[in-house]
């Protein structure tokens, strides 16, 4: 399936940094809670990321990620995901957090 480049500038993609980390044992699966702040214009967010499997709170702090910022909300467990936290899978099918090789300023967009 094709997009065109209105479809995917859509879609709010920004640089953000995990300022907390907590595990989320109430979680189905093995997961995160993450509270990522995004700068001035977006804010703090909040969401549940299942990263486990390389990734312990202390470590994910001050790291900085890649999210979808204009989802809507959604319910997971006990945590309201407020935004995407972006990654790929390795060869396990375990997710690896995508961000920049050089710290850049929080908010910047993708594009």
């Amino acid at each position: 399936m094709t997009i065109g480049y209105e479809d995917f500038a859509r879609v709010d993609i920004r640089l953000g940094r995990i300022t907390r980390a907590e595990p989320f044992p109430e979680a189905r699966k093995p997961a995160l809670k993450l509270w990522v702040d995004f700068g001035p214009e977006i804010g703090e967010k909040r969401c549940s990321a299942q990263i486990t499997a390389h990734y312990t709170p202390a470590a994910l702090i001050g790291r900085q990620v890649l999210g979808v910022v204009n989802f809507p909300p959604r319910q997971i467990g006990k945590v309201m995901s407020e935004v995407l936290v972006l990654g790929v899978p390795d060869a396990d099918g375990e997710v690896v957090l995508i961000g920049p090789d050089q710290t850049v300023p929080l908010g910047g967009r993708l594009f």
